[in-house]
């Protein structure tokens, strides 16, 4: 697994593969010179899933077997570092609402049932707690605070994006914990790339609304056929400066899910015939 290929796109090479237990996943290396988080990015490869959920599917709701996911997620978890019984995962509809994590919620949506609903981004300061945020093309947003030691997660698809759950994010943790934009380490994990995500004019004015029209060439293109090419790596990423972050601290993927579906599940390139990739991130004790 280590010579896989990785189709990847131009720009800063920010994301990494690495390999342990036999398991595959992706790392931001920014993320982990902070010191103070453990973190991951699956593949669909290295699990035991089958089927449309070859292999390393971690849905519960797609249809795969429980047992089946089950075991994925203890793979993962001894690859990437984490302990399954530590997990709190999101309930994503596609909002920008967010969940500050605290102990009560160590093991929901794994060992417990989650007593929370529209959850698409978790914020926390307890150490060993590992939030969990699930993915097919959509954009994963990790922040790390190594100053005042605390974290998020949170899911952006093109609804999340245009409502700026980047920004959001940051300043839920400014207001829990005292976090300072400035000390903030961002990075936008793997998802689509704006050359294979095609969206129609309805979602371009969301676009337009939320962002400045000097913005707007960075984000999309019409095209002949009258739909447009959205640029979701750059729009999150604008969403972190308003929200104050240093430019140099946020780090974009080069790593197409759509571009690399063998590698990576993909809504776009499976025609939702798919399972789906976890982003995991673990404050240190």
């Amino acid at each position: 697994m280590e010579s896989l290929v990785w189709k990847k796109t131009e720009g800063r090479s920010s994301t990494e593969m690495k390999v342990r237990e036999g398991v595959p996943f992706l790392t931001f290396p920014a993320l982990e010179k902070t010191g103070v988080v453990v973190h991951g990015f699956s593949t669909r490869l290295g699990g035991v899933s089958e089927g449309i959920f070859s292999s390393m599917n971690v849905s519960f709701t797609r249809g795969d077997r429980e047992e089946h996911v089950r075991e994925n997620y203890r793979k993962l978890g001894a690859a990437i570092g984490f302990s399954c019984e530590n997990l709190v995962c999101s309930d994503q509809t596609h909002t920008t609402n967010l969940r500050v994590v605290t102990e009560q919620d160590r093991g929901k949506g794994f060992i417990y049932p989650k007593d929370y609903t529209d959850v698409d981004g978790l914020v926390t300061d307890i150490p060993g707690l590992v939030l969990a945020t699930f993915y097919a093309d959509c954009v994963p947003l990790y922040l790390v605070d190594p100053v005042r030691r605390c974290i998020g997660l949170s899911h952006a698809g093109w609804r999340g994006t245009a409502g700026k759950i980047g920004r959001k994010t940051v300043e839920l943790m400014r207001d829990t914990y005292g976090s300072r934009p400035e000390d903030l380490v961002a990075a936008i994990g793997p998802s689509i790339c704006q050359n294979c995500y095609e969206v129609s004019q309805d979602v371009t004015e969301q676009f337009q609304a939320a962002f400045d029209e000097k913005l707007w060439p960075e984000l999309f293109y019409r095209k002949e056929n009258g739909k447009y090419q959205l640029n979701l790596w750059r729009a999150n990423e604008h969403g972190f400066l308003e929200a104050g972050l240093r430019p140099e601290k946020i780090f974009v993927t080069d790593v197409c899910t759509c571009c690399n579906p063998k590698l990576l599940f993909s809504h776009r390139a499976s025609h939702g015939k798919r399972g789906n990739l976890g982003a995991f991130l673990m404050l240190k004790a």
